[in-house]
């Protein structure tokens, strides 16, 4: 028999072991594609977040601020917020899942437990802590119509109801409403409620007269404390949302400071397109941090808030563009309120992704003695901080007197 007689018996079998190998590996490519198409139903509607590995990088704050703000920085990040918004159950990391009552204007009763030294703040810091949630408060006075005539500048002034002569001293001089420069000119007063527990007189009578007659008063029904000024801040911008949408500029302040009104509008009117969009300038503040010392008035205890400041403008007075206050209303709601004003307004900022400018006109911490009775100092000036009603009604004829030469 020659060589290799019996090769057809074993190329047969080679090719039956070859068949049946590409059907078992057939039958298996079937079943991994019927489980999953069975593990995809059963799980179509739930999705997961990723935890361990994902979360890994995220260290949760010991202070309550921060760890609340990382509550709000999570629900509030694009991709995280298009599953919250969709129907599909999700799984939370833990440390998220501890979110206070649900009406947010309740006492928040976790504060005394969460903040190791609640007990000795001081009773309006903790009032502050306890409903720092609650951004909504009934609008006493209201004002709906005051720019009807589209303001070029709103003048916005942070007040208190006995501050009756003060007010009146700034719509004598600087706040004085009208057209000036030929540009339109509207102000407000913001103010919140006075408790006798706080030995304030019952003054609502004065008040409400004052409104009537000058048609410019805001006044919301809260307790208006200094840690409260920040949900002042808070209820302007929805104010202004609502009923002021189309002034060009603002300027907001004290109402202890004079402003140069004449000099903002002439600086105003210099202003290019895009640099009028984002602007936001006044006396800056830069690498700051919360006060530790607790006889201090902006005293922040690390139990409370960690870190540094954002740079942010002394709440003295500071000029921004109405279509920046609009984005900062519409991005305040993903800041936790923060009992110092213009540093939660620079948190705001930062969250746009903007600085404020620091500008020479912007004299929150005054001048110097030598030259504050110099007449032609304010001419240069667009804020100074602080003056009293008689300084303001001494000043404001230097501003607008034209014998006065200051070459």
């Amino acid at each position: 028999m020659p060589r290799g007689g019996n090769m057809p018996v074993v190329r047969r079998r080679a090719n039956a072991l070859c068949v049946l190998m590409m059907l078992n590996v057939f039958i298996c490519v079937l079943m991994g594609v019927s489980w999953n198409l069975r593990n995809n139903k059963s799980n179509r509607h739930k999705v997961h977040i990723p935890t361990e590995r994902f979360w890994h990088q995220q260290v949760v704050s010991k202070s309550f601020w921060n760890k609340e703000q990382q509550r709000l920085d999570f629900i509030y990040n694009p991709n995280v917020n298009s599953v919250l918004s969709s129907d599909s159950p999700i799984e939370l990391p833990d440390w998220l899942n501890d979110t206070g009552p649900l009406n947010p204007c309740e006492p928040d009763y976790r504060v005394p437990t969460q903040i190791s030294d609640y007990n000795s703040l001081p009773q309006r810091f903790q009032d502050f802590l306890l409903h720092m949630r609650c951004r909504t408060y009934p609008l006493l006075i209201n004002q709906p119509h005051v720019c009807d005539e589209k303001p070029f500048l709103l003048l916005v002034v942070k007040s208190l109801i006995p501050h009756f002569e003060r007010r009146q001293a700034i719509r004598e001089t600087w706040g004085r409403a009208g057209v000036f420069a030929n540009r339109t000119v509207v102000t407000v007063f913001l103010l919140g409620n006075t408790l006798s527990l706080d030995h304030f007189p019952d003054l609502l009578g004065m008040l409400s007269h004052e409104a009537e007659l000058h048609k410019d008063v805001l006044q919301w029904d809260y307790r208006d404390t200094f840690f409260n000024l920040t949900l002042k801040e808070v209820l302007f911008l929805g104010w202004f949302s609502q009923n002021c949408p189309h002034a060009q500029y603002i300027l907001k302040g004290d109402d202890d400071v004079f402003v140069n009104t004449l000099r903002i509008i002439d600086f105003l009117e210099g202003l290019s397109k895009n640099k009028a969009k984002d602007l936001f300038i006044g006396d800056v503040i830069s690498k700051a941090g919360p006060h530790r010392d607790r006889k201090l008035k902006y005293f922040v205890p690390e139990s409370v808030f960690e870190g540094l400041y954002p740079p942010y403008a002394g709440g003295g007075g500071y000029l921004y563009s109405g279509e920046l206050a609009l984005r900062l209303h519409n991005i305040s709601r993903q800041v936790v309120l923060y009992p110092i004003d213009d540093v939660y307004t620079g948190m705001c900022l930062e969250k746009l992704g903007l600085v404020p400018e620091k500008h020479k006109g912007f004299k929150t911490f005054d001048i110097e003695e030598k030259y504050r009775s110099n007449p032609c100092i304010y001419r240069s000036l667009m804020l100074v901080h602080s003056r009293t009603p008689q300084e303001m009604l001494t000043i404001w004829p230097w501003i607008i007197s034209p014998e006065l030469d200051c070459q």
